[in-house]
Protein backbone atom coordinates (compact mmCIF):
# COMPACT_ATOMS: atom_id res chain seq x y z
CA UNK A 1 0.00 0.00 0.00
CA UNK A 2 1.23 3.73 -1.35
CA UNK A 3 1.21 5.61 2.28
CA UNK A 4 1.38 9.63 1.61
CA UNK A 5 5.11 10.99 1.66
CA UNK A 6 6.89 7.83 0.51
CA UNK A 7 8.39 6.66 -2.99
CA UNK A 8 9.58 4.02 -3.93
CA UNK A 9 13.49 2.99 -4.73
CA UNK A 10 14.26 2.57 -8.24
CA UNK A 11 17.20 -0.19 -6.88
CA UNK A 12 15.84 -1.87 -3.79
CA UNK A 13 11.86 -1.21 -4.66
CA UNK A 14 11.07 -1.04 -0.58
CA UNK A 15 8.65 2.20 0.33
CA UNK A 16 10.20 4.49 2.01
CA UNK A 17 9.55 7.94 3.47
CA UNK A 18 10.61 10.48 0.73
CA UNK A 19 13.11 12.56 3.30
CA UNK A 20 15.36 9.16 3.20
CA UNK A 21 15.92 8.95 0.07
CA UNK A 22 17.62 10.61 -3.36
CA UNK A 23 15.99 12.24 -6.10
CA UNK A 24 16.79 12.05 -9.21
CA UNK A 25 15.08 14.80 -11.43
CA UNK A 26 14.74 15.55 -15.15
CA UNK A 27 13.97 18.80 -16.01
CA UNK A 28 14.05 19.91 -19.92
CA UNK A 29 16.25 17.05 -20.79
CA UNK A 30 18.95 17.48 -18.27
CA UNK A 31 19.21 14.92 -14.86
CA UNK A 32 20.34 16.54 -11.59
CA UNK A 33 20.28 15.17 -8.55
CA UNK A 34 17.61 16.91 -6.19
CA UNK A 35 19.14 17.10 -2.48
CA UNK A 36 16.31 18.87 -1.47
CA UNK A 37 13.04 17.54 -2.85
CA UNK A 38 11.86 20.39 -4.46
CA UNK A 39 12.85 21.19 -8.38
CA UNK A 40 10.08 20.17 -10.57
CA UNK A 41 9.84 17.61 -13.48
CA UNK A 42 9.83 14.02 -13.89
CA UNK A 43 11.68 12.23 -10.93
CA UNK A 44 13.09 8.76 -9.87
CA UNK A 45 13.87 8.09 -6.02
CA UNK A 46 17.14 5.88 -4.40
CA UNK A 47 17.80 5.21 -0.61
CA UNK A 48 20.30 7.27 0.53
CA UNK A 49 22.54 3.58 1.50
CA UNK A 50 25.67 2.71 -0.16
CA UNK A 51 23.98 -0.69 -1.50
CA UNK A 52 21.35 1.27 -3.36
CA UNK A 53 23.42 4.06 -5.08
CA UNK A 54 25.89 1.43 -6.09
CA UNK A 55 23.33 -0.49 -7.59
CA UNK A 56 21.19 1.90 -9.29
CA UNK A 57 24.62 2.77 -11.00
CA UNK A 58 25.52 -0.47 -11.62
CA UNK A 59 22.57 -1.66 -13.48
CA UNK A 60 21.94 1.58 -14.84
CA UNK A 61 18.66 1.62 -13.00
CA UNK A 62 17.73 5.59 -14.42
CA UNK A 63 17.65 4.17 -17.94
CA UNK A 64 14.86 2.46 -16.66
CA UNK A 65 13.04 4.73 -14.51
CA UNK A 66 12.80 7.56 -17.11
CA UNK A 67 12.83 4.78 -20.28
CA UNK A 68 15.73 6.44 -22.42
CA UNK A 69 19.68 6.20 -22.26
CA UNK A 70 20.15 8.81 -19.04
CA UNK A 71 24.17 9.12 -20.03
CA UNK A 72 27.10 8.64 -17.66
CA UNK A 73 26.84 12.22 -16.23
CA UNK A 74 24.48 11.79 -13.65
CA UNK A 75 25.56 8.20 -12.72
CA UNK A 76 29.30 9.97 -11.84
CA UNK A 77 27.63 12.62 -9.48
CA UNK A 78 25.55 9.14 -7.80
CA UNK A 79 28.90 8.16 -7.29
CA UNK A 80 30.78 11.19 -6.19
CA UNK A 81 27.55 11.38 -3.53
CA UNK A 82 28.38 7.33 -2.52
CA UNK A 83 31.90 8.37 -1.70
CA UNK A 84 31.13 11.71 -0.04
CA UNK A 85 28.21 10.39 2.67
Amino acid sequence: MHIKGERKCIACKQNKPQSEMLRIAKINNQFVLDKENKLGGRGAYICKTKDCISLTIKKKALNRAFKMNVGNEIYNILGEYEQNN
